[in-house]
C-alpha cells in the first residue's frame, strides 16, 4: 500500500496532506516535523474531515526523520513558520533520509529549493531521476486559470506547460498549448498571449496551496505511474535544475521530454538553460 511522507507541518506541507487525504488514492500520508504536537493536531484535523471528505487515507504524524524513511515518495515541504526547507538544514535532512537507507524519489514541493535539488545531486549524488520538483506545475495551473480568463472558457479545457527557470526566465509552451483540442495560438491573439507572458514573472512564487496541489498530483504520479506529462523541476546537465516537461515512473522521472516549441520559445529556453 502506498506510503507518501511530508518533511514539514507547514502551510504547504499540512495544504499537501489534506489534499492528498482528500483525493482518497493512497494508503497513508505521515506528516513529519520537530514540532510533533502541530503536526499531530493538523493530522487530526485532516482525519476529522475525513468522513465529510469521503476520505479512506490515514493521516498520521510523527517527530523523526527516519519515520520516512520507509515511504513510497518523500515530499520536502516548509515548517510550521512557514519556511521552506533548503539551505544547509534542508540538506542536513536529506542526508539523514540517505544515510538511512531511504530509495525512494525526493520530491520537492516548494518554489525556493531548486539550490537544495542541486546540491543533492552534487554532492550527496543522489541519483537525478530521483529528485523533482513540482513548483512549475503549479505555476503552468495559473497561467491556464488566465488564459481560462481570457478565452471565458474552463481552465480544464486548457493543456499548456512552463519551462525553463521561473519567475524571469520562464518559458510558456503557447505553442504546442490547445483549448478544448484546438490549437491555442489559434483561438488567442498574439497580443493576449504578449500580454499573459508578461505576467508569468508576477505569478511566481504560487501561493501554498497551488504548491500543495501541484505536489498531490506529482507525488500521486510517483507512487503509481503516469503517462501524463508533468512540468517540473529535474536535472538538465551537470547537476542544473530547471523545468522541463517529464514523463514520471513509479520511483523517479522516467524521461525528460523535448518539447514542441516555435523558434523564438526555443532560443528563451536554451538562454534560460544556459543561465542555470
Amino acid at each position: 500500500m502506498s506510503l507518501i511522507a511530508i518533511i514539514g507541518a507547514g502551510p504547504v506541507g499540512s495544504a499537501l496532506a489534506h489534499k492528498l487525504a482528500g483525493r482518497s488514492r493512497v494508503a497513508e500520508v505521515r506528516l513529519i516535523d520537530d514540532n510533533e504536537p502541530v503536526a499531530k493536531g493538523k493530522a487530526l484535523d485532516i482525519l476529522q474531515a475525513g468522513p465529510v471528505d469521503a476520505s479512506c487515507t490515514a493521516v498520521t504524524a510523527e517527530k523523526s526523520i527516519l519515520a520516512a524513511s520507509g515511504a513510497d515518495v518523500i515530499v520536502f515541504a516548509d515548517d510550521v513558520s512557514g519556511a521552506e526547507h533548503n539551505g544547509e538544514k534542508g540538506l542536513g535532512l536529506v542526508r539523514q533520509l540517505s544515510e538511512g537507507g531511504a530509495t525512494a524519489p525526493f520530491l520537492f514541493a516548494g518554489a525556493a529549493q531548486r539550490e537544495l535539488m542541486t546540491r543533492c545531486l552534487t554532492e550527496l549524488r543522489i541519483p537525478s531521476p530521483r529528485v523533482i520538483g513540482s513548483a512549475p506545475f503549479a505555476l503552468a495551473s495559473a497561467v491556464r486559470a488566465l488564459s481560462a480568463v481570457v478565452l471565458d472558457t474552463s481552465a480544464v479545457e486548457i493543456s499548456l506547460n512552463v519551462f525553463g527557470v521561473p519567475p524571469r526566465r520562464a518559458v510558456v509552451s503557447w505553442q504546442e498549448g490547445s483549448v478544448s483540442g484546438q490549437p491555442l495560438p489559434e483561438v488567442m491573439g498574439a497580443h493576449e498571449i504578449a500580454a499573459l507572458s508578461g505576467r508569468v514573472p508576477s505569478l511566481w512564487p504560487p501561493g501554498p496551496y497551488a504548491l500543495a496541489s501541484a505536489a498531490a498530483r506529482v507525488a500521486e504520479a510517483l507512487c503509481d505511474g503516469s503517462r501524463r506529462q508533468f512540468s517540473c523541476f529535474v536535472d538538465v546537465g551537470r547537476g542544473q535544475i530547471a523545468a522541463m516537461p517529464v514523463e514520471l515512473r513509479r520511483g523517479g522521472v522516467q524521461r525528460v521530454l523535448d518539447p514542441a516549441l516555435t523558434n523564438l520559445e526555443r532560443t528563451a529556453l536554451q538562454s534560460s538553460l544556459e543561465d542555470v
